[in-house]
């Protein structure tokens, strides 16, 4: 569980150090006023950035238990650990939707 915080941990780094760099080359990529060489060398720069620093490749996962699935957003813990913390006071001012 530590391992996989700590790994999810390096790649939101990563992206963050890579993040300027993705946005300028891919706005020199839609941008129809440079030429076409230009935007060619710009594919050829993003394409030689490191996988790891695409924004994709992070994953949501939960301060607690590092489970993966169904994890709330606002929060950053999965399901069952925000009901327990709920139902336990830690977070106040949550009531259950009725439809």
């Amino acid at each position: 569980m530590k391992k996989l915080l700590q790994k999810d941990k390096n790649n939101r780094l990563i992206v963050k150090k890579f993040e300027i760099q993705r946005i300028i080359l891919k706005s020199i990529i839609l941008n129809l006023n440079y030429s076409q060489m230009i935007r060619w060398k710009a594919i050829l720069m993003l394409t030689n950035l490191p996988a790891l620093s695409s924004e994709i490749r992070i994953i949501n996962r939960c301060i607690v238990t590092g489970n993966k699935k169904r994890v709330n957003k606002l929060y950053n813990y999965s399901r069952m650990v925000f009901l327990k913390l709920i139902r336990s006071g830690y977070i106040s001012g949550i009531k259950k939707s009725s439809w």
